[in-house]
């Protein structure tokens, strides 16, 4: 494989994405920095296809990025790979507001091969190629030039071994049939709604006791104001003010600006700047939730009770097995919540009663709960049993 120098001009990356846009799948990788900002800032981005790859300095003076964004987000012939890619296509739908697609994650695909529920890079090379990275550059500051070459040699590994594990995981997954049960998992990743940030929303990250439509609605409007700040400041969120301190101020909300000094988590100058200024107009303007935002007082499936609780301990369990014995991981097959309503009764709209997870799991779960399955030990191993 070629490995090109640091891309640091317009024509370069033109001619490279050129020539990666002629291949059936690429690998892609970034790094970034985010700890002191809102805005996760990319600071490099590495591409390969089976024949050859690049690292890209977004930050090189006149780089035109284009060409590397529609080949990310608008060539639906070239598969995307990456692994444990959120942050990375988080990156990419705030610099287009789109998502690549179509795409592939090599940590979701180990699941569905008994690789474990979240196999770092760095296990799966490992795993699969038999290499052991050197992790020495991984906590460097990405985002101060110019970059060495240990640097830049750590962050091209990211895709060289991907665009070769992913050929071998993909033969796998068609040896054992379970490249289909993949596709619903690529397509959620991949949805646009996941990666956006609507200060609307944002109270809904927020932990709070009350209920009161009167407290939620100063919270929305608390939050709102605090996202749109972070945005505008570049700031983490915690930064402006942390969510202990918004869920406080929504359930006991100052008189004026003079108290702000007294809420624990603020500065006393917050009683005469024009921050504090801005946070009390926010509170001025809030209404009541509305009924149709409002959360469900009850949940919105059945409870569980004491008994339903333990029936749900034992659908768990059965999910031990399955995922032992199919070796897939257990997080792939059935989320918590899906199991708890189950167990509660619900038999309509849980994805564990439909696909390829019905046939794995949900079939056999429904016959534990009504009396159709049970537990056996033989030869020292759990197992079910049917008891008709």
């Amino acid at each position: 494989m070629q490995i090109h120098p640091l891309i640091t001009d317009s024509k370069t990356l033109s001619d490279f994405c050129a020539r990666i846009a002629k291949s059936p799948y690429i690998a892609v990788d970034t790094e970034f920095m985010r700890e002191n900002s809102y805005w996760p800032e990319l600071c490099l981005v590495q591409v390969a296809d089976p024949h050859e790859a690049a690292a890209i300095d977004p930050k090189a003076p006149g780089l035109d990025m284009t060409p590397l964004l529609d080949l990310m987000v608008n060539n639906e012939d070239v598969l995307k790979v990456f692994h444990a890619g959120g942050q990375d296509i988080e990156i990419v739908h705030n610099l287009t507001g789109k998502t690549p697609h179509p795409m592939f994650d090599t940590q979701i695909a180990a699941m569905a091969l008994g690789l474990g529920e979240q196999i770092g890079y760095g296990n799966l090379v490992d795993a699969w190629m038999g290499v052991v990275l050197d992790k020495g550059a991984r906590f460097t500051d990405w985002a101060r030039r110019p970059l060495d070459k240990r640097q830049i040699d750590y962050a091209i590994g990211d895709v060289t071994y991907l665009i070769q594990i992913f050929p071998k995981m993909l033969e796998e997954l068609r040896k054992t049939g379970r490249g289909d049960w993949l596709d619903q998992e690529m397509e959620r990743i991949s949805d646009p709604s996941h990666y956006e940030n609507d200060p609307q929303q944002a109270w809904q990250r927020v932990r709070i006791a009350s209920k009161k439509p009167d407290v939620l609605g100063r919270l929305k409007a608390l939050a709102a104001w605090r996202e749109i700040e972070a945005q505008d400041k570049n700031l983490p969120r915690g930064r402006i003010v942390k969510d202990e301190t918004l869920a406080d101020i929504a359930s006991h909300p100052p008189r004026n600006q003079e108290e702000l000094g007294k809420v624990r988590g603020l500065s006393a100058t917050w009683r005469t700047n024009d921050i504090g200024a801005r946070l009390m107009n926010a509170l001025a303007k809030h209404q009541p939730l509305g009924r149709d935002e409002m959360p469900d007082r009850e949940p919105r499936r059945p409870g569980l009770g004491k008994d339903g609780a333990l029936v749900a301990d034992l659908l768990k369990l059965l999910l031990k097995i399955r995922s032992r014995d199919i070796n897939v991981a257990a997080r792939l097959i059935a989320r918590t919540d899906d199991i708890d309503a189950l167990a509660a009764g619900v038999r309509e709209g849980l994805s564990i009663l439909e696909g390829w997870r019905y046939e794995q799991f949900g079939r056999d779960a429904v016959d534990l709960v009504e009396g159709r399955m049970a537990f056996a030990v033989r030869n020292g191993r759990l197992k079910m049993t049917r008891t008709e």
